[in-house]
């Protein structure tokens, strides 16, 4: 099992609110990303490491696309500055 910590142990660690990490966690149970259980007066959160893993491949890829158009852009921008100086 994967290591799991109180939303009040979580709270200690970031310099926010009780009621911040709360709502921190329940978005990132909405994504998948971490689940939350009870266990006596604490709520516990273990992280699903498959979610997070999966998240970082979808968003390496979507850098790669993106820094693909980036440098597009400047060598149509290049091209374009070239054209212009070379009809001056």
């Amino acid at each position: 099992m994967q290591e799991e910590h109180s939303v009040s142990a979580l709270a200690g660690r970031y310099p926010m609110s009780f009621a911040a990490v709360q709502k921190h966690v329940a978005v990132l149970e909405h994504a998948g990303l971490v689940s939350k259980r009870r266990e006596g007066r604490e709520q516990l959160v273990p992280g699903n490491v498959n979610a997070v893993l999966a998240a970082r491949r979808l968003l390496d890829q979507l850098e790669a696309v993106w820094r693909d158009r980036l440098d597009r852009i400047g060598e149509i921008l290049a091209t374009d500055t070239q054209n212009e100086g070379a009809d001056a």
